[in-house]
């Protein structure tokens, strides 16, 4: 069977209500938080994709017992000190730096190594951002080349609570530190930079003992030791990452409108939406609804006559991290150059993103100046494309994968890309829902 999608037309108008699957941060989350809780969870709508099996696989590996059937899935939770830790243990992450990055801080008091493994694409990312500050409370990591995995953890008993500074905008690194916080006697102070806060969330609603106050450009996180955590039976809500690709479909296919159902608008996660409003596009949120400390509603998006460019504010950059591959191509149609700049993490994910989105653009015919950190791209909005383009050699990112398709159904041409398997990482079924609009 072929690993490679070929598409030759682009999408017709159309009006359409959809659904997409169970937001990927929430559904690691609910795993990690319901193996540490004092009582059995439950969750609907939990997203079956290779990162969250993994995290699975995981807590099971931890001595948690778990049974799922599809969508749903119960944890038997045996509290903050209830994995059991065996000699040898070795825990694959497979592509999830979620996974990788925010477990590390629940297991610095193991009393024997644990080694985590991932795929090619997560061994190369960056993990000495989380062993350094996890290392101050005592635990000691050791990394490939200071760097990459495989990474093993040596943990201890004798955690001492610390204050850490994160400055890069990473979610994932303020939530390992939390949960490193949870297991520590004293109370941990974070200084960090604004990112998506769903763990904080979840911290709240479960009444743990966390304090935060927020300033303009970063929070200040005091978190203390818990005893019990209450059992979190969750309605796992749609991914706002994954709807992205579907909301720029619609931008950029004339005459057409689109009604994505029942996905997380999380202040700190809805960058693409705050862009795109900027750049012309009418992006309405309805029957808005608060669910367990996070915002849920369903999103309804026309395409527009007109798209602006946009000097994109820097601001915006940490909710919309994951999605501007495809806000690229919005910007590809747009009236004018649009400038987005301070972009260095994008390439610090499953393949430099920067450079992807670059490429991309180039091989549709766009004009682009790529920098370091930034890019700029000259937008034309008469764009047709009758070429062949081949997207191949992305190491596997299910974001390059997606985001070409997208490009492909938009502005047409004739595209083979290739590696369409990545999408079981995160976004199992994209083609499926991709297929209720070429039918």
């Amino acid at each position: 069977m072929t690993n490679e999608l070929k598409i030759k037309n682009k999408i017709i108008p159309f009006n359409k209500k959809i659904e997409v699957s169970g937001d990927k941060s929430l559904s690691i989350r609910w795993i990690l938080f319901s193996s540490i809780s004092n009582k059995k969870c439950f969750a609907k709508n939990l997203l079956i994709s290779e990162d969250v099996l993994a995290t699975i696989n995981a807590i099971k590996k931890l001595g948690i017992k778990v049974h799922r059937k599809d969508s749903t899935c119960t944890i038997y939770g045996k509290g903050i000190d209830g994995y059991t830790y065996k000699k040898n243990l070795v825990i694959n992450a497979k592509n999830s730096g979620t996974l990788a990055r925010l477990l590390p801080g629940l297991l610095i008091d193991t009393p024997y190594p644990i080694k985590i493994i991932g795929d090619n694409s997560l061994s190369k990312r960056d993990f000495k951002r989380i062993a350094e500050p996890l290392s101050k409370f005592g635990a000691k990591f050791k990394l490939k080349n200071n760097k990459g995995l495989p990474l093993i953890i040596n943990g201890t008993k004798n955690l001492k609570p610390i204050k850490y500074f994160e400055k890069r905008g990473s979610a994932q690194c303020k939530s390992s530190v939390i949960f490193g916080g949870l297991k520590t006697k004293g109370t941990t102070t974070i200084i960090a930079k604004k990112s998506r806060d769903h763990t904080e969330l979840l911290c709240k609603y479960l009444r743990l003992p966390i304090k935060i106050i927020k300033k303009k450009k970063y929070d200040i996180i005091n978190i203390s030791k818990i005893n019990k955590i209450k059992n979190l039976n969750y309605k796992i809500p749609s991914d706002i990452s994954s709807s992205a690709f579907f909301i720029v479909l619609a931008v950029l296919s004339s005459n057409s409108k689109l009604l994505i159902r029942n996905v997380n608008i999380n202040p700190s996660r809805i960058g693409i939406v705050k862009i795109l409003r900027k750049m012309n596009i009418k992006i309405n949120f309805k029957n808005t609804k608060a669910y367990k400390g996070e915002k849920n509603a369903d999103i309804e998006i026309k395409s527009p006559k007109k798209i602006k460019a946009i000097n994109c504010p820097s601001s915006l950059n940490s909710g919309a991290i994951d999605e501007f591959l495809v806000i690229f191509l919005v910007a590809a149609k747009a009236k004018g150059v649009s400038y987005f700049k301070n972009l260095s993490e994008l390439n610090e994910k499953e393949s430099p993103r920067l450079k992807w989105g670059a490429y991309i653009l180039n091989q549709m015919g766009i004009k682009t100046i790529l920098k370091k950190d930034s890019i700029k791209i000259f937008g034309n909005p008469k764009l047709k494309i009758r070429k062949k383009i081949v997207i191949k050699n992305f190491l596997k990112d299910h974001r390059v994968f997606m985001a070409s398709v997208i490009a492909a159904y938009s502005f047409g041409g004739e595209w083979k890309i290739n590696d369409k398997d990545s999408i079981k990482t995160s976004f199992p079924n994209f083609l499926k829902i991709i297929n209720k609009f070429i039918k």
